[in-house]
């Protein structure tokens, strides 16, 4: 308790007008010092005339140090700024003192009020000196007594060029926490035994466990800018098996108003360690395809709809549509447009399953654009639910598709998956029917030009594995893990949205554009580093379960079916799928067909419609699989 009142007073800022007593009773101070110096440390002067000369200049001082403002700066935080400002005060106190006294001199208005120009100048230096050191004694005090009130933690920064020096300079200056700096960690030979401000910097081979446990390293930040994400998983996997926390400053870009304070180092996350490159657009085409139109979003809500409207929004749109059936979540997204001031929008509670409602919305609006995102996503529940998968997946992208035709919409633009690819699930299969759904349409259409955006899963989407891990992890686990092999994919919502609005600029219509996800990566792996980053151990602390995959799950996704290849477009990471021949006339009518018979409520049939369809989906772990046999005969 009593630690805590004194880091609380410690921490209080001094009264301004407390600082200009202080300085003005130093000054007085000084004056008389100035007398005893010039007189060889005697009185062996006028004490009358100095007791008189005091208040005098302690008026001058304070009326100087108000105007410069001298007394406003914070002691604790006392850098060359504030002493430049004492300077100017004295220096304004003691001009203005020769001046009154010469005036004096010559008009003889206050006979005490004599000072000999030697005083005055010793008076000057002194003050500087006293006032300067004052407050640098002032604030080294503070420091010491904090950092011994305070829990120290013990840092190292990876890195010894620019960034880790400007990393080193904005934890010395935290004062909110209480930070020593261990050392440098560089990979340079020539900077190896060498020292920043003291400090050694030490090759990365020389941080052992022993070295940690000696040194009592609590966490190690990366500050490396533009550091490769294979280069910090490998990096980040090397010091949680030491015990050390990693953390990592974030690229310049991201400082706030282009400064750097320690608050703004963060956690490594996962998403720092998926070991891919980030995708990067920049097309001045985006501008001219999105401004001045008005663009309609289905699943506005959801992961992929919500965060594409936020991208759209950083455009110049005449009007954005966003329509989602899910109430709560449609009010979120219009809330935070509302925050950020947007206002050429509209938020419409609407099932994409409904012809009539969302024919009335394309009547209204007469949309330029349409991004449909609008889709069932979770591959257990819709193998227990294959009416609805069809019925969102396949007949809402047919009512929203065949719309945007009848209402010669410019560009329709589908949001896809991978799992679409050699299906082994009804979610799968559906994706996979809409796709060619959208391919016959753009083989038969010629006002609207259909695009179809496919790709793996998103980092922090919605019931998607990291959330959930987290939830375990906050839960005190154990994280639950289907199969020790299983592999995926991973992008960032951001990222995959610019995917689907990139696009929706590029091609003729009916291409299946393929993005360059890099490396897939074991979930397993993941589950294990998201509790080492969490601070925990596994299996100590947390174990990790295996529970068998589920129905219609794979081992691994593929991101091209057979007898599709590959074509590469402007950008390096976006290529163009090679999509197999299809009978438009006789898939087009066994969709409809299965859009109709899927009323009936008969999943049996619909599943085997669905195979029918899309010969190459194979169910697995999944009461369907008997239903290949049936199909094969």
């Amino acid at each position: 308790m009593i630690r805590n009142f004194i880091l609380k007073a410690l921490n209080r800022h001094a009264s301004h007008w407390l600082v200009l007593l202080i300085d003005v009773i130093l000054v007085a101070l000084s004056f008389i010092l100035a007398y005893t110096v010039r007189f060889n440390a005697s009185l062996n002067f006028n004490t009358s005339n100095l007791i008189y000369q005091i208040p005098l200049i302690c008026l001058i001082s304070l009326v100087s140090f108000w105007l410069i403002g001298s007394n406003k700066g914070i002691i604790r935080h006392t850098g060359t700024k504030d002493a430049f400002n004492v300077f100017i005060g004295v220096t304004i106190t003691s001009m203005s003192t020769i001046f009154l006294v010469a005036i004096n001199n010559v008009f003889k208005i206050v006979p005490f009020f004599t000072i000999p120009k030697s005083i005055i100048l010793i008076h000057y230096f002194i003050t500087i000196f006293v006032l300067v050191v004052s407050r640098f004694i002032f604030k080294a005090f503070y420091e010491i007594i904090s950092s011994e009130l305070k829990d120290i933690t013990n840092v190292m920064i990876y890195g010894a060029g620019d960034s880790g020096l400007i990393t080193y300079g904005a934890l010395n200056r935290d004062t909110r926490n209480n930070y020593e700096v261990i050392g440098f960690i560089d990979d340079d030979k020539n900077k190896v035994g060498k020292k920043i401000d003291r400090v050694k910097i030490y090759q990365r081979t020389e941080i052992t466990k022993d070295f940690v446990q000696r040194k009592k390293i609590d966490e190690i930040i990366f500050s490396i800018q533009n550091i490769k994400s294979e280069r910090l998983l490998y990096l980040t996997d090397k010091l949680l098996e030491l015990g050390v926390k990693p953390k990592i400053v974030p690229p310049f870009s991201k400082w706030i108003g282009g400064d750097f304070e320690a608050n703004q180092i963060k956690n490594v996350k996962i998403e720092d360690l998926l070991d891919r490159k980030p995708i990067s657009i920049d097309n001045p085409i985006i501008k001219r395809d999105v401004n001045n139109k008005v663009i309609l979003v289905t699943g506005a809500a959801g992961s992929i709809g919500s965060e594409i409207s936020r991208q759209i929004c950083k455009y110049k749109h005449k009007h954005l549509v966003l329509i989602d059936q899910a109430e709560s979540p449609l009010y979120e997204i219009q809330q935070e447009l509302i925050r950020k001031g947007v206002e050429n929008f509209t938020s419409i509670v609407g099932d994409v399953r409904d012809f009539n409602r969302m024919e009335s919305i394309f009547k209204e609006f007469k949309p330029d654009k349409v991004y449909h995102a609008a889709a069932y996503k979770h591959v257990p529940l819709m193998e227990e639910n294959p009416y609805e998968a069809i019925k969102i997946n396949v007949a809402g992208t047919r009512n929203i598709a065949d719309l945007a035709v009848k209402y010669n919409v410019d560009r329709f633009v589908m949001v896809s998956t991978d799992k679409a690819v050699n299906p082994t699930n009804i979610m799968g299969a559906t994706k996979r029917v809409a796709e060619m759904y959208i391919s016959c349409l753009s083989k038969q259409s010629h006002s609207t030009k259909f695009t179809t955006t496919r790709f793996g899963n998103v980092l922090g989407s919605n019931g998607s594995v990291i959330p959930l891990f987290k939830k375990q992890i906050e839960n005190g686990g154990p994280l639950t893990v289907t199969h020790k092999e299983i592999t995926r994919y991973f992008m960032t919502i951001p990222e995959a949205c610019q995917l689907v609005i990139e696009a929706g600029t590029m091609g003729e219509g009916g291409e299946i554009y393929i993005f360059d996800m890099g490396k897939s990566v074991k979930i397993f792996e993941i589950a294990k580093r998201m509790i080492h980053l969490s601070g925990l151990n596994y299996p100590d602390d947390i174990d990790i379960i295996i529970t068998g995959l589920r129905p219609g799950e794979k081992l691994y996704e593929e991101l091209l079916a057979s007898g599709e290849n590959t074509t590469p477009t402007y950008h390096e990471k976006i290529m163009i799928a090679k999509t197999q021949n299809i009978n438009v006339k006789n898939i087009k009518s066994m969709i409809e067909t299965l859009c109709v018979e899927n009323s009936d409520l008969n999943n049996n049939a619909s599943v085997k419609l669905l195979k029918q369809i899309v010969p190459e989906f194979k169910s697995n772990n999944s009461i369907y699989e008997q239903l290949d046999q049936k199909v094969l005969n």
